[in-house]
């Protein structure tokens, strides 16, 4: 890239300023007294971080996964099961959730992998059906009414379950993975997961072994997405097999799609719209799923590569090139 190159265009300037916006909403909260909408932009935030995650596997490496769900809700437990018998250390629960996420990722993944299309769709969301009925069966710990967090994540003597902490934490996680997610779509490792999404037949051909790549990427979502998980039962100090729903994985692909698939800002731009738009029309009418539905069809048909597409049309894309429809943007 040459010097002077990038244009601080929208694509650019609205995710940044959305950015300094989020650091600024837990000093606006304290001083306001608000500490229902920093909890209220957490969630927020951590629907983000389980978006990028999802934006890893269907972005980069167009696995078409329905089954996130059921990594966001292991975060959950994670955090949850540990509690119930007293346990209260952040290491000990993220520890749990890395390790879940990662194993069952890695065996979920390996068996997904060996089909494509609607047969990868269905095993990822059979997976994750799996994995809510067997937390509802576990009667001992709420079953399906869920189970109550007692002993919130203790990080370096800061409890996550205060409001502003988890917010803080949080959003330094959202930064950091989004940072991770710019480098990583430059990277070789991306580059190849890009590939694969275009035709693993040639990346096969030209000596990277496709399939392994995309296990990789689906493991690394799985964490990450546990990681949002344990983020939100500290934020709401309970955990409920109804995070493992196939719902929430449908909201988490709608999330990508609506900012911008294999982008790096859209899964932070589609959550923030898809919560923001469900929290306003909730306020206006009961009929408000209706609405919904139909706001989110006109900005897909408006913005055919997303928000971070529309934005990046209206002044320039990450590398101050408008892009094409079916061009890929990088913002």
């Amino acid at each position: 890239m040459q010097p002077g190159s990038i244009k601080w265009d929208a694509g650019r300037i609205v995710p940044l300023a959305i950015f300094v916006l989020l650091a600024l909403v837990p000093v606006w909260g304290y001083w306001m007294d608000q500490s229902f909408y920093v909890a209220f932009f957490a969630r927020m935030i951590i629907y983000a971080i389980a978006a990028l995650a999802l934006n890893l596997a269907l972005g980069y490496g167009g696995l078409i996964s329905l089954g996130h769900a059921l990594f966001f809700g292991l975060g959950a437990y994670s955090v949850a099961l540990p509690s119930f018998y007293g346990i209260d250390s952040g290491w000990v629960h993220l520890l749990a959730t890395i390790v879940a996420c990662g194993i069952v990722g890695y065996i979920t993944g390996a068996i997904s992998l060996r089909t494509t299309g609607i047969g990868f769709i269905m095993i990822t969301l059979a997976f994750a059906q799996m994995g809510y009925f067997l937390f509802v069966s576990l009667k001992q710990y709420g079953g399906d009414d869920g189970t109550s967090v007692s002993n919130t994540s203790h990080f370096f003597g800061l409890d996550l379950g205060d409001t502003y902490t988890v917010y803080i934490a949080a959003f330094l996680v959202l930064a950091l993975a989004t940072w991770w997610m710019a480098r990583v779509r430059v990277a070789p490792f991306g580059m190849v997961l890009r590939g694969a999404r275009q035709n693993a037949r040639r990346v096969n051909a030209v000596g990277f072994p496709a399939r392994k790549y995309l296990l990789m990427s689906y493991v690394l979502s799985a964490m990450l997405c546990g990681v949002a998980g344990l983020l939100l039962a500290n934020l709401t100090a309970f955990a409920s097999p109804s995070t493992l729903s196939w719902v929430v994985s449908g909201d988490l692909v709608v999330m990508v799609v609506l900012g911008g698939i294999g982008t790096v800002f859209g899964p932070m731009l589609g959550a923030i719209a898809f919560l923001g738009l469900e929290e306003v029309m909730k306020s206006i009418t009961d009929h408000w799923m209706a609405i919904f539905g139909l706001a989110i069809v006109v900005i897909g048909l408006v913005g055919k590569a997303g928000l971070v597409g529309l934005l990046s049309s209206r002044g320039g894309a990450w590398r101050g090139k408008a892009p094409a429809v079916k061009k890929e943007s990088a913002s």
